[in-house]
């Protein structure tokens, strides 16, 4: 991720702090749980979708939510609650602020010997999360059936490989 993007991601995290859209909290269980319970249901959705070609549009959706969920799982464990009208934004910048070190330091042990190659499997991640975001907002929105179709595979690995590093780093 492009030392500008990193700046904007950090000027907005403040903003949305001062703007009370992101906030400290105090850790409980059952919101952790229900985050993690989310993902993993909207994982199983997007998947029983894909398997049964129901619906290209709601794969892509629950693919997005299956990433949105863990990706609130994870700046929940690390103490901070979204609220508000923007939520989606708000997760997205905090996600880069709270979680591109750590996700650069597992892709970084994961491939030990090949630094670059981990630097950039990290950025994409986080691509991958902005990506899905924006694509789910057209694709409710804007997009034919066909390209749904062609795309909701692509949606779904991505939120499989997304959920996966990120449990790696809940635990």
């Amino acid at each position: 991720m492009d030392g500008k993007r990193i700046k904007i991601a950090e000027s907005n995290f403040k903003r949305y702090l001062d703007d009370g859209l992101i906030k400290k909290v105090n850790f409980e269980d059952i919101v952790y749980q229900t985050y993690l319970k989310n993902a993993s249901e909207s994982l199983n959705v997007a998947n029983e979708l894909f398997k049964s070609k129901t619906s290209s549009l709601w794969v892509v959706v629950s693919s997005y939510y299956s990433m949105f969920y863990i990706a609130c799982a994870y700046i929940y464990k690390r103490g901070y609650k979204s609220k508000g009208e923007i939520v989606h934004q708000v997760i997205n910048e905090s996600l880069v602020i709270l979680a591109r070190n750590d996700i650069e330091k597992h892709f970084l042990e994961e491939y030990e010997e090949e630094r670059e190659k981990a630097l950039s499997a990290s950025e994409n991640l986080l691509k991958d999360y902005e990506y899905e975001k924006a694509k789910r907002s057209r694709f409710q929105y804007e997009t034919t059936e066909e390209i749904k179709e062609s795309r909701a595979k692509t949606s779904l690995e991505r939120a499989k490989n997304f959920i996966a590093v990120i449990r790696q780093l809940l635990k």
